[in-house]
């Protein structure tokens, strides 16, 4: 015992005098670091239990039993307090503990496989929160925190595969920051055929910080499960195999900024799932919001999402390349037709900002789609879709239904789409772009109304380019919208157009560049607006709201790049021009933004897109008068017609 006492005050006073740590390892592997100037903080004592002896020292009020204790000894580390550090070594991993926590962190080592319990204690006034910190490298280990306190973990060049479970599983209900250190990169992974729910699997709240880098590989399940929210600043994340959801979490998704690569999920890319019945605040209840950041995403999985709400998604900022590529489905427990979406919302679907590139390449699919409202304020979007059209008849699904579907029933078919809202839609800003090749498939569509109040929509449908189930209003924009197969703008009720720019294009022979329902009574009102509308058969206004007169004129031939004008004598009202995408070889996709007709001529012969010689195309802008004459000049041709409101 004396022996011990020597040559711990010789210890002491070596680093004292080197600024070193008084370290002390015991049995299970794990070392407590003090600092130096402990001389007065170091006591001895010896306590006889059945006729046996006891040996202990107490260094800064912890009690360690002598006979537990493999060696004490001095290092130039210095542990921080409120530092735990973790070090793996191929088959062998480390524990460092600062001093003051000696009392509040247990470990337990087993040769890889490392376990740290937080005391329930730990709390502001005890000791405050705790920083673990996970450096190294093993082909077989894990960390598990457990505790009941919010904490930080920091990961630097971690590198860790686990054989049997999550390489990283944190038990604690609280916020946990993760942070990656800048300018390393760690990796992490888990084995196929294991029951954990993810390779990074945390009880609480995940927010991830720092300019470091994270690979993972989910070979079991998720690629990262939180319980509650995930957070993502500054981080680079990157999930190059998930056999379910690359992210899967509750309460809410948040980007802040930084990078998340999903390369292949076997479902969905971010799942946001809301499970409780508590109240909360709006943003707890299963949503995801993208304020920036880049984030790349593509799923394989029938039926998958990029990104997945149970509740709103919002898009602020960033840029998103998000790609679907499998087919729809027959839930047969819901009895519907499912497909893929790139985005997916329950709820309502907001933008304001951001660079979105949304690609469907399976049956049914979707660029956005959403339960509720669809709101675009701002942002720029480029969808393409070049799935089928999804039929599920007499227990077969059909992935490519050419025939006429109007007469299946709704749940048993699904478009593929740009845009689809089950509530209403409202344009009130942005560039987007749509481009729809495979059949049945429409540009935008709502269930219920669908409102142009401003912003740019270039569209290329094969179906329908613009549909809704009830009014259809656009009092501003910039619009073009071509149909291969359907019509240009198609609602169910009325459409209004009452300003902004508006050419639609319908298909030829019954298909139209303006749809309304006329067999229930409604109509097509003119109150403002410059229009260029063309087709086999286009809806005219005959309803006395009407206000703005118009002319409709027959065997007007319009090709890609034609520039169509309405003259009054000498006085150019207004020019149009038909866009470059109304060939066949060009698409919305290719229009620069803010420049929707800069491409040359093209069209397609003996009627239909390109060349609708015997269709009929009505015209309007502000100032003609009901009852005058007008020309109309479309390319080398020369039409004269008379106004009228009806």
């Amino acid at each position: 015992m004396k022996r011990v006492q020597i040559l711990v005050i010789m210890l002491t006073a070596a680093i004292c005098a080197f600024s070193q740590s008084l370290n002390v390892r015991i049995s299970n592997g794990a070392t407590y670091s003090f600092p130096g100037n402990l001389e007065e903080d170091i006591t001895f004592d010896t306590r006889v239990y059945d006729g046996v002896s006891k040996h202990y020292v107490t260094i800064s009020g912890h009690e360690f039993d002598l006979s537990e204790v493999d060696r004490i000894f001095i290092d130039p580390q210095v542990i921080a307090d409120n530092n735990v550090a973790i070090v793996y070594s191929g088959s062998s991993a480390e524990v460092w503990v600062a001093g003051n926590l000696s009392d509040y962190v247990e470990t337990q080592i087993s040769g890889t496989n490392v376990v740290i319990k937080q005391s329930t204690e730990v709390s502001d006034t005890i000791c405050g929160e705790i920083t673990y910190t996970a450096s190294g490298s093993s082909s077989d280990g894990s960390l598990t925190l457990k505790g009941d306190y919010k904490a930080t973990l920091i990961l630097s060049s971690l590198n860790l595969t686990s054989l049997s479970s999550a390489p990283i599983n944190i038990e604690n209900g609280k916020r946990i920051a993760l942070k990656l250190t800048e300018g390393t990169t760690s990796s992490l992974c888990d084995a196929p055929g294991g029951t954990h729910k993810g390779t990074l699997v945390c009880k609480g709240h995940l927010e991830f910080k720092q300019k470091g880098a994270l690979e993972i590989k989910g070979k079991t399940a998720h690629a990262i499960y939180a319980k509650e929210y995930v957070q993502i600043k500054n981080s680079a994340i990157t999930i190059s195999e998930a056999v379910k959801d690359g992210i899967n979490c509750a309460q809410y998704f948040l980007m802040e900024s930084g990078t998340l690569n999903i390369l292949a999920s076997g479902d969905d890319g971010v799942q946001v799932d809301y499970k409780d019945a508590d109240v909360r605040e709006a943003e707890d209840t299963g949503s995801i919001t993208i304020k920036n950041g880049t984030i790349s995403i593509l799923t394989t999985a029938d039926a998958a999402k990029c990104l997945k709400a149970e509740n709103e998604i919002l898009i602020q900022g960033g840029k998103l390349t998000l790609e679907v590529r499998g087919n729809g489905v027959w839930d047969s427990a819901k009895a519907k037709t499912k497909a893929a979406a790139c985005l997916s919302a329950d709820g309502n679907f907001t933008a304001t900002g951001g660079e979105l590139t949304l690609t469907a390449t399976g049956s049914g699919g979707k660029g956005i789609s959403t339960d509720g409202t669809l709101q675009i304020d701002g942002g720029t979007f480029k969808i393409k879709t070049s799935g089928g059209l999804l039929v599920y008849s007499n227990g077969t699904l059909n992935h490519n239904y050419t025939s006429n579907a109007d007469r299946i029933d709704s749940s048993c078919k699904s478009s593929p789409k740009g845009m689809k809202a089950d509530g209403a839609v409202v344009i009130n800003g942005g560039v987007i772009s749509i481009l729809t090749t495979g059949s049945g498939g429409e540009g935008i569509e709502s269930k219920s109304t669908l409102t142009v109040n401003d912003g740019t929509i270039n569209i290329k449908a094969y179906d329908d380019g613009m549909n809704s189930a009830t009014d259809m209003t656009i009092t501003g924009g910039d619009l073009t919208v071509v149909s291969t197969a359907g019509d240009g703008l198609d609602s169910n009720a009325n459409i209004i157009i009452s300003g902004g720019t508006v050419r639609t294009f319908g298909a030829g022979g019954p298909e139209c560049g303006l749809d309304a329902s006329t067999e229930t009574g409604c109509s097509v009102k003119f109150t403002g607006g410059t229009i260029l509308a063309a087709g086999g058969g286009s809806s005219a206004p005959t309803s006395a709201a009407t206000t703005q007169a118009f002319v409709s004129v027959s065997g007007v031939t319009l090709t890609a790049g034609t520039e169509v004008a309405i003259k009054s004598d000498d006085t150019v009202l207004a020019t149009l021009k038909v866009p470059a995408y109304y060939s066949s070889t060009s698409t919305p996709l290719d229009v620069p933004a803010g420049a929707p007709m800069l491409r040359g001529p093209g069209g397609w012969p003996g009627g239909g897109p390109g060349g609708m010689g015997s269709g009929v195309t009505i015209l309007s802008a502000p100032g003609m008068v009901s009852g005058q004459s007008y020309t109309i000049v479309a390319g080398t041709t020369t039409t004269t017609a008379t106004a009228k409101l009806k």
